[in-house]
């Protein structure tokens, strides 16, 4: 069981971004644990809305990723 806490981007310093999402979970093996790192924004279109989510950069063979 999870919950989802959207909140809305009212300062609007970064603009297209729309609000920022976090999972916090409520059960099970990962109760009291959050994940944070989500934003939903418009797309450059305007024809609707992107998520995303969470990344971490890595290396491999010498080159970075995420």
């Amino acid at each position: 069981m999870m919950t989802v806490h959207i909140t809305p981007n009212d300062r609007g310093v970064t603009p297209g971004k729309l609000a920022d999402a976090e999972l916090h979970f409520t059960d099970g093996p990962l109760a009291g644990l959050k994940l944070i790192g989500f934003g939903i924004w418009r797309r450059r279109d305007g024809s609707g809305l992107n998520v995303t989510f969470p990344a971490r950069s890595y290396s491999v063979n010498g080159e970075r990723r995420s």
